[in-house]
């Protein structure tokens, strides 16, 4: 997996890279099978409170590896087969990194193109610098996006989409924060991202972990969301880190929380 994807963690913080940059970080069917054990693997630590998502070189993710698909990497896989619960493989490499308990930072610099541009939707929060530049670039060959984007765009405003998946044209970064598809632009995407990572980390697991479930089921209806959120915060509310939190505040020290 390290040639493709690396994870590095440290004080609750997984500092995960796409490790092919000679290639601009480009999606071959190694990193296909890199990207979805990498997020098994952090979907099964416990002591992981926060994720950073990053490309190393000059780009966070060109998209697919062209050659490596004309030279028949994926032929002949079924994108019907539901391989990790709702999604397929292709999928997974996007739409897993939403289903991960804890939340996940991407920090995008250079260019996300294609695949490079659904990998980051997943991300609960997407850091990107000013001139990172992006495109959805699928039409130009002639198929769809279909690594999970049109379920991880909710929220980007539709018509900018339409445009950007119609023309498969290029758009830059400003464009992209007025539609949602980042969250903010800054100079130093992945130093940024590590720090509020590590921010996050500081914070009960049990509660972030709660919250991003609660963010999952958005859009359900009120019954079930209210139902939810009662049922979360009941659950935590008898749980060792809230009363961690109480003791912390009464004693005026910083709490001192257990992993989830």
């Amino acid at each position: 997996m390290r040639d493709r994807v690396t994870i590095e963690v440290d004080k609750g913080v997984a500092d995960v890279r796409l490790s092919r940059g000679e290639k601009l970080n480009a999606i071959d069917g190694a990193m296909f099978g890199a990207l979805a054990e990498a997020i098994e693997t952090l979907a099964a630590r416990t002591d992981v409170r926060a994720v950073v998502l990053s490309g190393e070189g000059d780009g966070f993710c060109s998209g697919l590896d062209m050659a490596a698909m004309a030279g028949g990497e994926l032929a002949g896989l079924d994108l019907s087969a539901r391989t990790h619960g709702a999604a397929n493989m292709v999928q997974q490499v996007a739409w897993g990194w939403r289903t991960l308990p804890m939340p996940v930072i991407a920090a995008v610099h250079g260019v996300a193109f294609g695949g490079g541009t659904q990998i980051m939707a997943g991300a609960d929060i997407r850091l990107a610098h000013p001139s990172t530049r992006f495109a959805i670039r699928e039409v130009h060959w002639g198929i769809v996006p279909d690594m999970g984007g049109f379920a991880l765009w909710c929220g980007v405003r539709e018509d900018c989409l339409r445009e950007w998946v119609y023309t498969a044209r290029e758009f830059d970064a400003a464009e992209a924060l007025a539609a949602g598809v980042v969250t903010r632009l800054v100079d130093d995407p992945r130093g940024e991202a590590l720090a509020l990572a590590r921010r996050i980390a500081e914070r009960s697991a049990d509660a972030v972990r709660s919250a991003k479930r609660l963010f999952g089921a958005m859009g359900s209806a009120p019954e079930a969301m209210l139902a939810m959120e009662s049922t979360e915060q009941m659950a935590l509310m008898r749980g060792a880190n809230f009363r961690e939190a109480v003791q912390a505040n009464m004693e005026r020290r910083r709490p001192v929380f257990r992993d989830a």
